[in-house]
């Protein structure tokens, strides 16, 4: 059986595509690097910022869906996003510019023996940012060349996914005995998990919470969280694994940019599993990734439809020259 080799994207739900796009570019410095749509429901937009390249391993995707109300933080849910950056000199950096823009964070705090920052956004989404200086395992990405961040600073990828659950032992089975992941540690009610080659870019934080209560989803919350597989056929292994545990599963998904398979792996916990390619590169070049609104093609002939339902966004940086700072 061929395992996850880590995290692929996590994907989470936006009041304002406008302001998911100024916020992950002009603050974070991440990429964007696909504008689409969701496939199950055209009318909503679909954002990709990744690195430089659009790696897997290092996006976080968003759904504007139309009229859905602001979610509720609780237990049973994907609770925090991490973002990879190279040093813990980059947290300093980082504290600074949150200072300056005005985004609410925590202050660098230890965790697992690495230094985070925690952050949110406008609609209370639940971010941290993680020092590589002393991970190993899973290689991170490129930093945006021609973003506002300066590369030694620059957000790389993905960091670990935080779950809290209420039903901590069945969640710590699924994903020992199902999923294959492995338990390397613990700090109070929180557990680190990891799978594959380990390291920020493969691990899972699972909280304990039995107080909370539970998370109800809307913007501001993620909708689901992905991890790697090398190709349609280790996905096909997937499949017929899910299947002899007897989990609902959605089957083969064939997304253009990313084969598929979905899967709700606890209650309100909603698990994808994807391979890296073929990518993001296929239908735009790198110099504009990201500027056009891109359809896979068998949503191309309802384009015409689709371009009136979303409104346009001005997505262009290719002639924009961002001053490093």
């Amino acid at each position: 059986m061929n395992g996850l080799k880590g995290i692929h994207h996590v994907t989470a739900i936006t009041s304002s595509a406008e302001k998911n796009y100024d916020f992950f570019t002009n603050v974070l410095g991440m990429r964007l690097v696909k504008k689409t749509v969701n496939q199950d429901d055209i009318q909503t937009y679909h954002l990709f910022f990744a690195d430089d390249k659009g790696s897997a391993g290092t996006d976080m995707t968003f759904f504007d869906f139309p009229g859905i109300p602001k979610g509720q933080h609780g237990t049973d849910e994907i609770s925090k996003t991490s973002f990879r950056v190279p040093s813990d000199a980059a947290l300093d950096y980082w504290v600074r510019r949150f200072d300056r823009l005005g985004v609410q964070h925590t202050g660098i705090k230890p965790l697992f023996g690495k230094q985070t920052l925690s952050f949110v956004d406008f609609d209370d989404q639940q971010y941290q940012l993680i020092s590589d200086e002393h991970n190993v395992g899973v290689e991170s990405g490129t930093p945006w060349q021609k973003g506002p961040i300066p590369l030694e600073y620059a957000i790389t990828g993905l960091g670990p996914v935080f779950v809290r659950v209420s039903d901590v032992e069945f969640f710590k089975e699924v994903l020992t005995k199902v999923l294959m992941f492995k338990q390397i540690a613990q700090e109070d009610s929180l557990y680190l998990f990891e799978v594959g080659e380990g390291g920020n870019g493969a691990q899972v934080v699972v909280e304990h919470n039995v107080i909370l209560p539970r998370a109800q989803q809307g913007y501001g919350t993620v909708h689901h969280a992905a991890f790697r597989v090398e190709d349609r056929s280790v996905l096909k292994e997937w499949i017929g694994r899910l299947d002899s545990y007897k989990f609902p599963n959605s089957g083969y998904v064939d997304r253009f940019f990313f084969e598929s398979l979905y899967a709700r792996v606890a209650p309100q916990i909603l698990f994808e599993f994807a391979t890296d390619g073929p990518g993001f590169m296929g239908d735009e070049p790198y110099e504009t990734l990201g500027e056009k609104l891109s359809l896979p093609p068998f949503l191309e002939s309802k384009r015409e439809q689709i371009e009136k339902m979303v409104r346009p966004i001005n997505t262009v940086r290719s002639t924009i020259a961002y001053v490093k700072e």
